[in-house]
């Protein structure tokens, strides 16, 4: 075999960003197609060489340009700031269909006399108009078409107000339809890839094969079922034939559009799958979003630090208005407070480990609160609670037998400085 005959290999093919989407080479029967998406990863490799045909198809997936983390509540809200929103067009198409078949199977006798009327009013009047010359044949006929066109016009605005709205609730933004002028550019790599090799153009031809099929099967057996009628329609009167053929036609509409509205179950439920799927981020992503979110760890340090000076500052009132500090004795300390009068149940009104609980113990010694040891309750109380918080009833039982020996302790220092006055 020559040089000029030799066989194109895949590796001799372009993957990286940038190059032609799609290198066709056909040398003495060998044909080598890569057809490849934007990010530069094959999406079918098609060799055919003396009649062997060998097919890799990868289906798009966001593992497959390292997208593994579920999107974030930040990047869901911006899709729908957006405008990118988990929506089925199915609902909306089977909706549209319904609603407006449904009003004109209400409003039949209402289209039917104001048909007539139009009909009879140009007839009558067919010598005496001249559309060239004046202005009434059109303000007639536009107000007939108006009274004929308006009410399904309204039902069909109503149809894809109310199936968006429940798909996608209340959401104005004009994003979607600002001029991107990136998108002039024709991207074909990305529109096979989507269209034909991917999920979605596997789920959208088997969803256009099946609502080719309800509509044909539903249409056959309405048809089917009523033959008999229909060729009896021959020796019918008018007015008969229409109202028969009207209301064959009408069942079908709304019977399809039934139908069609059972399979907008399933792809409304694909639409939300496959828009987490296009959320998806990388790990690099999380963590610039993180990062972001949450602002650079040395201002996010300053204000941690700020808070805990903020925190001790209203730390020294509220300790010294506490009935009692129970410590670990080193580790944890807790400060409640409680009035019987006003308060349900005891509340923590401050805490800190370490540094921390020993300045609590220090202002607790200053301002003549009472210091009581008791490991467990100090560290599960610490653990458990936060500041402002009202104490459970696990620990009422413990913190009462606290409580009551303070006081006792409070009355016999009483009656002692009595005695001694």
């Amino acid at each position: 075999m020559s040089a000029a005959e030799k066989p194109v290999s895949m590796d001799d093919l372009q993957r990286t960003p940038g190059t032609p989407v799609m290198d066709l080479q056909c040398t003495s029967g060998t044909i080598v197609m890569d057809l490849q998406c934007m990010s530069g990863t094959p999406v079918m490799d098609l060799q055919c060489t003396s009649g062997t045909i060998v097919m890799d198809l990868q289906w798009f997936a966001a593992e497959d340009e390292g997208r593994t983390e579920e999107p974030t509540e930040y990047k869901i809200r911006k899709a729908r700031e957006e405008g990118r929103v988990a929506k089925s067009q199915e609902l909306i198409a089977a909706l549209g269909l319904l609603f407006p078949a449904v009003t004109i199977l209400f409003l039949a006798p209402y289209i039917l006399r104001t048909c007539v009327e139009m009909i009879r009013f140009f007839f009558q009047r067919i010598n005496e108009l001249d559309p060239a010359h004046d202005g009434i044949t059109a303000g007639v006929f536009f107000r007939y078409f108006i009274k004929l066109a308006l009410p399904i016009a309204v039902a069909a605005f109503a149809a894809a107000l109310f199936s968006n709205m429940v798909q996608v609730g209340l959401l104005f933004t004009t994003k979607p339809i600002t001029p991107d002028f990136s998108r002039i550019v024709p991207r074909f790599g990305r529109y096979f890839q989507k269209t034909l090799f991917s999920m979605e153009g596997l789920f959208n031809f088997v969803k256009s094969i099946v609502k080719m099929a309800i509509i044909g099967v539903t249409a056959f057996m309405l048809i089917y079922s009523n033959k008999e009628k229909l060729m009896n329609l021959q020796t019918a009167g008018i007015l008969l034939g229409l109202t028969t053929v009207a209301g064959l036609a009408a069942r079908l509409l709304i019977i399809s559009a039934l139908l069609m509205l059972v399979l907008s179950i399933p792809d409304m439920l694909f639409q939300r799958w496959q828009f987490r799927e296009s959320l998806r981020m990388t790990r690099q992503e999380v963590k610039e979003e993180r990062k972001m979110y949450e602002g650079d760890p040395q201002v996010r340090a300053r204000i941690q630090r700020r808070m805990r000076e903020f925190m001790s500052r209203n730390m020294a009132l509220n300790v010294a208005k506490a009935d009692v500090v129970i410590t670990n004795p080193t580790h944890f300390a807790v400060a409640l407070e409680y009035d019987e009068h006003t308060m349900a149940a005891p509340v923590l009104t401050a805490k800190g480990a370490d540094e921390m609980a020993f300045k609590i113990r220090g202002i607790a010694r200053d301002n003549d609160v009472p210091v009581v040891e008791n490991k467990p309750l100090a560290r599960a109380l610490y653990a458990d609670l936060e500041v402002g918080q009202y104490v459970p009833e696990a620990y009422y039982r413990a913190i009462a037998e606290i409580l009551g020996r303070i006081r006792q302790m409070d009355e016999q220092r009483r009656v002692t400085e009595g005695m001694r006055a």
